[in-house]
């Protein structure tokens, strides 16, 4: 078992789940069929309302997607799926030469809007939620300016820790954002390298 200190407390895998003080597990029991040994892990934003909003989601029995964990902004992780199980979070998906990433991978879905636009001076989630100023981060790529939603500190740290209890315990050898792995999403987005550089 691996343990470390977060935030004053344990985080540790019991039985393919993850423990700790703030931690919450959730029963998603649309999810049956075992991973064998996952050997990467998958990123995402959740694009939702907050991380409670899209873990009761992403459990519902008639929703065809799920995760592993969801990480809060104030840094709390919901446990839905056992990391023995898999979870339905990377869909058509390639990578290093294979596909079917769902099933080698560990999902983690972190609680941010993602890309906003810019509208009447405000920036817009797609879920029509407005994000503070202080809360956008611009990115300048190929000469055009985008918006995205921060992550936070607190989040980006839980993510840190939680990577390196799973690499302890599982063969992770790599780390990735679903856009990697599919030309169909741009999750996590730039927004998480740039809190990664901020750390």
């Amino acid at each position: 078992m691996s343990s470390f200190s977060i935030f004053n407390s344990q985080l540790s895998i019991v039985n393919h789940r993850l423990m700790g003080d703030r931690v919450r597990h959730l029963v998603c029991a649309k999810n049956t069929r075992k991973l064998v040994g996952p050997d990467m892990i998958v990123l995402h934003y959740t694009a939702a309302w907050g991380a409670e909003v899209a873990a009761i989601y992403l459990t519902r029995p008639d929703v065809g997607a799920s995760a592993h964990l969801v990480i809060g902004r104030d840094g709390e992780i919901i446990q839905l799926v056992p990391f023995d199980t898999e979870a339905w979070h990377a869909g058509r998906s390639w990578y290093a030469g294979r596909s079917g990433l769902n099933r080698y991978s560990i999902g983690i879905e972190l609680d941010n809007l993602g890309k906003l636009r810019l509208s009447g001076g405000m920036f817009v989630a797609e879920c029509g939620r407005i994000v503070p100023a202080e809360d956008v981060f611009a990115y300048e790529s190929e000469g055009k300016l985008t918006y995205w939603h921060r992550y936070t500190r607190m989040q980006v740290q839980t993510l840190a820790k939680i990577c390196s209890v799973l690499e302890e315990y599982y063969p992770i050898k790599d780390v990735v954002g679903h856009s990697a792995v599919t030309n169909r999403k741009i999750d996590p987005g730039p927004a998480l390298e740039e809190a990664f550089k901020n750390l």
